[in-house]
Formats: structure tokens, C-alpha cells, sequence
């Protein structure tokens, strides 16, 4: 249960940001497991919708069931809401689900789950930052911005065109023997009678 004391808080930050890291890491890699296996040999297209839908179930177990949980048990789960934070939330769920949904569009394209969610973590902070900066620009104006964001964008942008060229290559897929079948015997010419 996590807490905001000074005492424990000086490093949770990190801890929380470290558990994001290693969840969304992964994430790509397990939805695309979840998309193969979910009805082998079936429809590619709906098996993707099947396991977007299962994605919508665990953001409902997680990200509703289990804050609600947390809320009732303080007595504020039904008051202290402001419909400005109310729409903004959910402008942020509905985007999060987009940016899943388009995931599982990319693997569908053919995009491989690991060049996939390089692009991905590569360009989101790019655009975190920047909508950031728009959205809440800085008090000095564009100029006050140092150099050294602007080597930081390109910096992001460089390492994730080098993580997705230079990925390894998956394993050759093991070749199996063929199977030889003996050749027919070959037809012999009838005999003339002695």
C-alpha cells in the first residue's frame, strides 16, 4: 500500500516508475502472445478484437474494481468529483486505449513486437514532451529552452532507430527432414511366349 511520507517516499517515485517500465516492457511482447494464441488457425482480424477485449477486461479489473475497492473502503468513492477532472480522465483512459488498440493494429500489419514497441518508447517521450511544452509553455517563452532538450529529442529519436535496426534477428526456424518414400518398382515388359 503505497503511502506519501517523507520517510518512504524519497525513492518511491522510482520504484513506481521502474515497475511501469518493466509492465509496459513487456507488454507488447505478451499482447502479441495473447493475439496468437487466443484461437489458433481462426480469423487474424477478430482474433485481435478477442484479445483487445481481454485487455479491456484486465483494465477493468485493475482500473476499476480495485480503485473503487480503495476508495469505498476511505468513504469517498462516490463524492469529490469535478467535471473537469472527471472528462480529463477520461479523455486519458480513451487515449491509453487507442494507443493499445493501435499495438495490436501494428502487430497485425506485420510489424514485429519488438521493433514495434521500440518505435513506441522511442517516440512517446518525444511526444510526451512536447505536448507537455504546449500545453503548459515555459514561463521564459521558446527561447528560454536549453540546448540541451532539443539534444535530448534527437538523442530519443536516434536510439530508438538504433534499437529497431540493429535488433538481433530471431532464430532461422528449425528445418525438418523430409520424408523419402521408396520409388516404385519400375514396369517390366511382358515376355513373348517360348
Amino acid at each position: 500500500m503505497p503511502t506519501d511520507s517523507p520517510a518512504n517516499s524519497s525513492f518511491a517515485w522510482l520504484y513506481f516508475s521502474l515497475l511501469t517500465v518493466v509492465c509496459w516492457g513487456v507488454y507488447g511482447l505478451l499482447l502479441h502472445t495473447g493475439q496468437l494464441s487466443i484461437n489458433p488457425g481462426g480469423d487474424p482480424t477478430m482474433n485481435r478484437y478477442k484479445a483487445f477485449l481481454f485487455v479491456g477486461i484486465a483494465y477493468f479489473l485493475v482500473a476499476v474494481l480495485a480503485p473503487l475497492a480503495l476508495l469505498m473502503a476511505k468513504g469517498v468513492a462516490f463524492t469529490g468529483y469535478s467535471s473537469k477532472g472527471m472528462w480529463w480522465s477520461l479523455i486519458a483512459g480513451i487515449a491509453g486505449a487507442i494507443g493499445a488498440f493501435g499495438v495490436l493494429l501494428a502487430f497485425g500489419a506485420k510489424g514485429s513486437p519488438t521493433v514495434v514497441m521500440s518505435i513506441i518508447f522511442a517516440g512517446a517521450p518525444i511526444v510526451n514532451a512536447v505536448v507537455a511544452i504546449l500545453l503548459h509553455p515555459p514561463a521564459g517563452g521558446w527561447g528560454s529552452i536549453k540546448w540541451q532538450f532539443y539534444v535530448g529529442i534527437a538523442l530519443a529519436a536516434v536510439g530508438g532507430t538504433m534499437a529497431t535496426y540493429f535488433k538481433p534477428p530471431p532464430p532461422a526456424p528449425v528445418k525438418t527432414a523430409a520424408v523419402q518414400t521408396p520409388a516404385a518398382p519400375a514396369p517390366t515388359a511382358p515376355q513373348a511366349p517360348k
